[in-house]
């Protein structure tokens, strides 16, 4: 016996072909999918000569600061983003993204199931049992009149740029923050060692002043003044301990390292002074907005907010879809059976809106509303970018204009201190003199490290500032990803 299917539509195939062909060219408006940031046309602050630092992709990130000349602070770099779980969220939120764009091209395309089917029954034409198999493949397509899924496609695109900006940036913030910590710490080292010398100088002179006054050269008072000064400088210098070990648990809460370890790393390697200058600025403010992660990733989320209006206005309109089927039957019975070729073209479906209840209106609104969000954001993430680098390069100008005069305090004070431990132990300044000189000598010491300190860290600011030389066009980092999820050290985000 032999089964044949006549397929239920009567549109002229030619009509039915050229349909979704005119319809498509029709597409659902959207608002701008960018927008002016309102950046300032030059910076306000003193601008340095400036190559910007490595080209955005994470080996080349950890060859910048391979380059810096601290062996441990690259190490350092590169256990902290293994271990900080910043990096590891915005990888996981790339990961989302890409699936979701994903999931949002295969909308644009028909899909194609198989299916298969078998049973046995009374066949009353036949007067006995009857088993049916069907095999087939059934096909479906929701052509995209207006651009709804293509709309919803070009968001899912730019969020996922948006999240492989936002991977890098993370990398680059742990970069920065442990160079913050791991020079802070450096430095944090050379003013107690600076302290730890003033308090071993002044309990030298508390020795001296009570030797002094038990042989009667010296009052009561004055010794009381040396041991008093005595005590005081151990107190700074512990206290100065106290934020270097605080120092030393922060790296280790940012690495994952062991803290002995680590204490026995960090006194094992003597400290490399970072460059005097370690990048340069040449195109700013928009290369330097550029650079940034953050600011791409807003722009990208106005421009994926701009095509969701499109893809909700879209869905006001009318839709189309299409489907079909082709397969195989097998009818068979005690005495006959027969199998023939099925399948069908439609139906040819059309869905009009006539009423939701104002639901779809109100996606439209949600939607604007979204992108008028999205806009403000961004300029306002182009405006923090603006001003963390003026910040910046104001510091690094101010340390700069500082520096000579400060080392010129300090080479005099330190004179000044010398000279006058001369005249106290030859008895012509007193103890009050000694003590006011040492303290003005240690003070422009310090400052003068401090002063180091704070320049190094504005230009690891700085770095940070303008996303630290990354690119908007790097490569995709899908082929440098781990099957564990993890991201291997070579990435490129």
């Amino acid at each position: 016996m032999m089964f044949s299917f006549m397929p239920p539509i009567h549109w002229p195939r030619l009509a039915l072909t050229a349909l979704p062909l005119v319809l498509a060219a029709c597409a659902a408006p959207r608002p701008p999918a960018q927008t002016e940031p309102a950046a300032p046309a030059r910076w306000n602050a003193p601008l340095p000569q400036v190559s910007l630092p490595h080209g955005g992709s994470v080996a080349g990130l950890e060859r910048w600061w391979d380059a810096q000349g601290d062996a441990l602070l690259a190490e350092l770099i590169r256990e902290a983003q293994r271990a900080s779980p910043s990096v590891a969220q915005a990888q996981s939120r790339f990961e989302q993204a890409r699936a979701t764009q994903v999931a949002a091209r295969s909308a644009l395309l028909p899909s194609l199931d198989a299916q298969a089917s078998a049973s046995r029954g009374f066949n009353q034409q036949a007067a006995g049992l009857a088993n049916t198999a069907q095999i087939g493949v059934q096909a479906g397509w929701e052509i995209d009149l207006f651009g709804k899924n293509r709309a919803a496609n070009d968001a899912a695109l730019e969020r996922l740029s948006g999240a492989r900006a936002q991977w890098h940036d993370a990398r680059v913030s742990v970069a920065a923050e442990v160079a913050l910590q791991y020079t802070g710490w450096r430095h944090c080292v050379k003013q107690a060692s600076v302290l730890q010398g003033d308090a071993a100088s002044r309990g030298e002179t508390a020795r001296l002043s009570r030797d002094s006054e038990r042989a009667g050269f010296t009052a009561p008072a004055n010794a009381a003044l040396a041991d008093a000064s005595f005590a005081d400088g151990k107190v700074r210098a512990a206290q100065q301990q106290l934020q270097c070990d605080i120092g030393i648990k922060t790296l280790v809460a940012l690495t994952g390292h062991d803290e002995a370890d680590l204490r026995t790393r960090l006194g094992a390697t003597p400290g490399t002074a970072l460059p005097e200058q370690l990048f340069q600025v040449q195109s700013i403010p928009a290369e330097a907005i550029a650079q940034r992660p953050d600011v791409f990733a807003a722009e990208r989320e106005v421009a994926a907010a701009s095509a969701e209006v499109g893809s909700a206005e879209a869905d006001r309109y009318p839709g189309l879809s299409l489907s079909g089927s082709i397969g195989r039957m097998y009818v068979g019975t005690d005495g006959l059976s027969g199998s023939s070729n099925i399948w069908t073209i439609g139906p040819v479906a059309v869905s009009l809106p006539l009423f939701d209840g104002g639901r779809r209106a109100a996606q439209v609104t949600a939607a604007k509303a979204r992108y008028d969000a999205a806009a403000v954001a961004y300029r306002g993430q182009v405006r923090q970018a603006v001003s963390e680098v003026e910040q910046a390069l104001a510091q690094l100008a101010s340390t700069g204009e500082r520096r000579s005069d400060a080392q010129r305090a300090a080479d005099g004070y330190k004179r000044s201190l010398t000279a006058t431990e001369a005249l106290w132990r030859g008895g012509l300044a007193s103890q009050l003199d000694l003590e006011n000189t040492r303290r003005t000598a240690l003070a422009s010491e310090l400052a003068l490290v401090q002063l180091e300190q704070e320049r190094v860290a504005a230009w690891i600011r700085l770095y940070r500032a303008v996303g630290g030389g990354w690119e908007p066009n790097a490569p995709d980092p899908e082929s440098s990803l781990t099957s564990t999820g993890a991201a291997a050290p070579t990435a490129m985000p």
